[in-house]
Parts: structure tokens; C-alpha cells; sequence
């Protein structure tokens, strides 16, 4: 754990790259350039062991240090932000419990500096279920040949390694249990297929990968043989859902700062009258910032909780996303009635940040879904009927 002089400094670490790189790569960004200058800046400065524990030679700052991380970061790029946020979920669950040759093949690189991580989980069989992977693995000698294609791989073609989810070899586990491994990028066997041409997330290299028989070391495999239910919903699923929620949470408080800005500037030419001096945008812009402070509050007691290992963390966690979608798509839209027509030209920020905000939604676990799955955490039933 982390103090809160810790996440103090964390928070200028990240605002200060931000402000001095981020922001320079924005547009770049937006013409569907994967953020590499800014993850390069996140490296040299240290970042990239965020969430590894310390015991490793990490951060230790856990889902609270990525809150802290999406937010800042997702102010100026969520594309940015979240090619980032899901390097440190991917490093999360390879830190979970780790064999020692992945100790010195993953978590010693990442603590240096010098390697990024993602994840591979979603196929384009399983729509939003991606924890029912169709992908399946045969074991070749001291290798595993790994079949299958998976889809939407955010930094995908870019990163050093990918966490991947299978169906598990035939006799290692019980039919319908599934096994999480480490693809690395120089795997034989893999090929990425297409670009990434997106409503918005523009950034961030989300494209499709094919394995045909991917050779991977049986030292690749995750804990052990079936872990993978364990591994998705102990460590992927809460890890994800905050990195998307932190994201999300940092566009709208940027949306939310585009707006106020133009609200303070802009002055009609035949009054000198400031629409910030207007009594509706007033009383508007009142309930849009009280809903972006009830989002943040939320998500961070998620993040909290979820650190601490508090047992009731999970209704938390599963609604943290969803207030977060909520409130980008909301406060997006009305920052851009605020603006009226200089927010909805082409290629204004906000015009940018509205089709970002979209993919809330429609990125797994949806929206609807993560509701019902509150509701049956909060009634104590499975979330998987």
C-alpha cells in the first residue's frame, strides 16, 4: 500500500508528463498514431511498475495508484491513458503469483524500464464474454501450440508481451476451466492482422491477432493449469474495470476543464456580457461538476477497497465502471452544448473526447451487464448465471 503523500507525488509525476508529452502527442494521436513518445515517457520516468508489488521492486500503488494514473492521463488523451492502464493491469496479474523465470522474464524488465504488457483476452466468437475464451492450446514437447485469434488487443503489435487466455489442454483440468499464459511478441506462430480505424480510442492499436500454433514455453503458463477463472476474476476483472473507470473518470473532468474554460473566455460582442455570468449555465454546469465528484468519489472508495482486500469490494468495483461511462457520455455532451459551435467543428478536442467517451459503453463488460452483475453481487448470487 501507498500513503497519500505517495499518491501526491504520483499525481504530479503523471500530470507533469501529461502536460509536457501527452499533450504534444495528441494529435498525432487522433490520426490513429499509438502513443509511443508518451508510454516512452511513462518508462524513463519510472512508471511502468506501477501496480508491480514492491517485494518485486515495484511501485506497490496498486488500483489506487491507476486511478491516479487514468485520471491525469486521461485529462489530455484517454487513448493514452488507457494503452497505459492496461500495461499496468496485464503487469498486475503477471505479479499475482508469478514462477520465479517470470519474475526475471517479465517483472524484473517492467520494474526496468524496458518492457510493456497487455492483454489478449477478448475473441471474436465471445462478443463481451471474455472470460469464455475459445482459443485452445496442445502441448508440443516443452511448448505449448496455441490456436485461435483474439480481438480489440489494445496495444496490440506493440507491446513486449501479451496475457492471453485458452481453453485448457485436454486432461490438465475440468472441461469448461481455462488456463491464462504469456505470449511474447517474437512468438512464431502469431500474426496480427489489420488497423485500428475507431470511432474514437483512436490510439490506441486495438487489432486483431491470429495464432496458428503459436509455440509458447510451458513455463508461459500462469499458475497453474485452470487458473484462469481465478485469475479474471481476482486480479484481470477488478484491475480492469478501475483502469477503464479511471480513464474514463480523467476525460470527463477533461471535458468538464475545455468547457469551463470556454464559459470563462467567451464574451458576446454586443453586450461584453461573459456566458459565465449567465444564470442556466451556472446552475448547469453546478450539476455536471457534482456528477464528475460523485463519479471520482466512487471509483477511488472502489480502488481503495479493492487494495485493502475488502471483502464486499466487488459491487464497488463492478459499478465504478458504470458510473464513469455514465458521466463521460454526460458531461461530454453537455460541455459541448456549452461550447455550441466552436466545440462542434471538426476536430475540436471535445468533438474528440465525445467519440472517446462512446467506447465506455460498448467496451466489455457493458454497461447493462456490469448493473445486473452489481445487483447479483449485492444479493449474494453468482454473476455468472
Amino acid at each position: 500500500m501507498t500513503s497519500p503523500a505517495d499518491h501526491l507525488i504520483l499525481r504530479q509525476r503523471f500530470a507533469e508528463i501529461a502536460r509536457s508529452v501527452v499533450l504534444a502527442e495528441v494529435a498525432a494521436i487522433e490520426d490513429y498514431h499509438w502513443p509511443q513518445k508518451s508510454l516512452q515517457a511513462l518508462a524513463d520516468s519510472g512508471l511502468l511498475p506501477l501496480a508491480i508489488p514492491k517485494r518485486f521492486g515495484g511501485l506497490g500503488a496498486g488500483m489506487t495508484g491507476m486511478v491516479i494514473a487514468g485520471e491525469e492521463l486521461g485529462r489530455i488523451s484517454p487513448s493514452a491513458s488507457l494503452c497505459y492502464c492496461m500495461h499496468v493491469v496485464g503487469s498486475a496479474v503477471i505479479a499475482a503469483k508469478p514462477s520465479e523465470l517470470q519474475v526475471e522474464k517479465y517483472l524484473l524488465p517492467i520494474v526496468q524500464g524496458r518492457h510493456l504488457t497487455t492483454l489478449a483476452l477478448s475473441e471474436p466468437g465471445s462478443g463481451g464474454h471474455f472470460y469464455e475464451p475459445g482459443s485452445r492450446l496442445e502441448r508440443a514437447g516443452d511448448h505449448y501450440l496455441v490456436h485461435g485469434a483474439k480481438n480489440f488487443v489494445t496495444n496490440g503489435g506493440q507491446a513486449d508481451s501479451y496475457v492471453i487466455s485458452t481453453l485448457s489442454e485436454q486432461g490438465e483440468a475440468a472441461p469448461g476451466v481455462f488456463n491464462c499464459l504469456m505470449l511474447d511478441r517474437d512468438t512464431s506462430g502469431m500474426e496480427w492482422e489489420g488497423s485500428w480505424r475507431g470511432l474514437g480510442m483512436r490510439g490506441n492499436s486495438s487489432i486483431n491477432l491470429h495464432l496458428d500454433g503459436a509455440r509458447v514455453p510451458l513455463g508461459n503458463l500462469l499458475g497453474e493449469a485452470g487458473d484462469q477463472n481465478w485469475y479474471v476474476f481476482e486480479v484481470v476483472a477488478p484491475y480492469f474495470l478501475i483502469a477503464m473507470a479511471a480513464t474514463y473518470l480523467g476525460l470527463a473532468q477533461g471535458a468538464l476543464d475545455l468547457a469551463m474554460d470556454h464559459l470563462k473566455q467567451r464574451r458576446y460582442a454586443h453586450s461584453g456580457q461573459s456566458l459565465a455570468e449567465d444564470s442556466i449555465i451556472q446552475h448547469r454546469l453546478g450539476e455536471l461538476w457534482i456528477a464528475v465528484q460523485q463519479a471520482r468519489l466512487l471509483i477511488f472508495h472502489a480502488a481503495e477497497r479493492g487494495d485493502l482486500g475488502n471483502p464486499d469490494a466487488l459491487p464497488f468495483i463492478l459499478s465504478a465502471k458504470v458510473a464513469a461511462a455514465e458521466v463521460a457520455v454526460r458531461t461530454t455532451n453537455e460541455a459541448l452544448t456549452f461550447t455550441g459551435g466552436s466545440g462542434y467543428r471538426d476536430n475540436s478536442l471535445l468533438w474528440a473526447r465525445l467519440r472517446d467517451a462512446r467506447a465506455a459503453d460498448v467496451m466489455a463488460p457493458l454497461t447493462d451487464v456490469l448493473k445486473t452483475w452489481t445487483g447479483r453481487a449485492l444479493l449474494g448470487q453468482p454473476l455468472l448465471s
